[in-house]
């Protein structure tokens, strides 16, 4: 069996963040989004890995070239943005007639892969599904009997509150079912039409259903959601700190993971807050929040909560309401305001 990890979407809710990094490669308690899925991948024994990229991004290239793994990684490049099906049409000549694990790069499960690559034995294909509370905002399944009845986009009237959260197992059947698709009303080749298409031809397709976490690390919001209980899952309450880490005068509540080479002083941080290297937090308070390289939060009066500093970025100044957010890109330079003082009549 192998493995295919989808990253070659342009990641435009990302933004600021996604013109510099691509979507894949922004840290979830300090570590990219992509290293989750190819160890996700490697932990049920799969060697052979394809990411699908867009050519100009040379950041995972990089990243992949630099990433210790047993793992074989094969780059497949989809040039054009026309969907999840097509993705795995341009991985054909990698794929061949194997069995495959599709993970979508942008996303991040909890559950690992073995409930459903038990779901997927004797079976053309399986997916990870979870209850929703809004069903109308998914793709939702119809289940009957154990099987997949029929996968609806966003329907109107939900047939069930189970909804696909981006993992696949797929025969190569997968890809008869692809080819005789037509783009949706969006302009892409939609894996949802792909699967409807495999049923219609008599496939079968099974699931595992899963009640841990797992986002779709698609906007800003989520991506500081997926922080958070993704330093709970992994820290519990606990403060970890990297080398040559500067301390002075702070009071630090867990889960907080802080990188090399960081200067902390007269700072409350956490919970919930994932610091990398070389960042710097002086006289400030800081909580449910990203600070990824070099950035640097200096003399705030006010509580910062569910932000995002980006490399080399720099706020300072005072503030003048109890509470800020931040969603700051790479290399930005704010200032706030010194909170106004009454001065007295004379």
């Amino acid at each position: 069996m192998k493995g295919l990890i989808l990253c070659a979407g342009r990641g435009t809710r990302m933004q600021p963040f996604s013109h510099t990094t691509p979507k894949t490669l922004l840290p979830v308690a300090n570590r990219p989004l992509l290293q989750y899925c190819i160890e996700k991948l490697q932990r049920v024994g799969i060697a052979e890995i394809g990411v699908v990229i867009n050519p100009q991004q040379t950041g995972i290239i990089d990243f992949l070239n630099g990433l210790k793994t047993p793992c074989t990684v094969k780059i497949i490049k989809q040039t054009r943005p026309l969907g999840i099906a097509n993705a795995v049409q341009k991985a054909k000549g990698f794929l061949q007639n194997d069995p495959f694990v599709l993970l979508l790069g942008d996303n991040l499960l909890c559950e690992e892969l073995h409930p459903l690559l038990q779901a997927f034995e004797g079976q053309d294909a399986a997916l990870m599904l979870s209850r929703v509370e809004n069903p109308r905002d998914y793709g939702i399944a119809e289940i009957r009997d154990g099987k997949i009845l029929s996968l609806e986009e966003k329907p109107a009237a939900p047939k069930s509150d189970l909804a696909v959260i981006g993992a696949y197992v797929f025969q190569s059947a997968i890809f008869r079912a692809i080819a005789e698709l037509k783009p949706s009303a969006r302009g892409e080749y939609e894996i949802t039409d792909a699967i409807q298409q495999l049923i219609m031809r008599g496939g079968s397709v099974a699931f595992a259903i899963t009640d841990k976490p797992y986002s779709d690390v698609g906007t800003l919001e989520r991506w500081v959601l997926a922080n958070r209980w993704m330093l709970g899952a992994s820290h519990g309450s606990r403060i970890e700190i990297g080398e040559n880490v500067r301390i002075e005068n702070c009071t630090i509540r867990g889960p907080v993971l802080i990188g090399d080479n960081c200067i902390l002083q007269n700072a409350e941080i956490g919970p919930y807050v994932a610091v990398q290297d070389g960042v710097t937090l002086q006289s400030c308070q800081i909580a449910d929040s990203i600070c990824l390289e070099g950035s640097t939060i200096c003399g705030v009066d006010v509580k910062i909560e569910q932000s995002v500093f980006g490399r080399a970025t720099t706020l300072q100044g005072g503030g003048e309401t109890k509470k800020i957010t931040c969603m700051l890109g790479d290399h930005s330079q704010v200032a706030l305001p010194k909170p106004r003082t009454n001065k007295g009549k004379h």
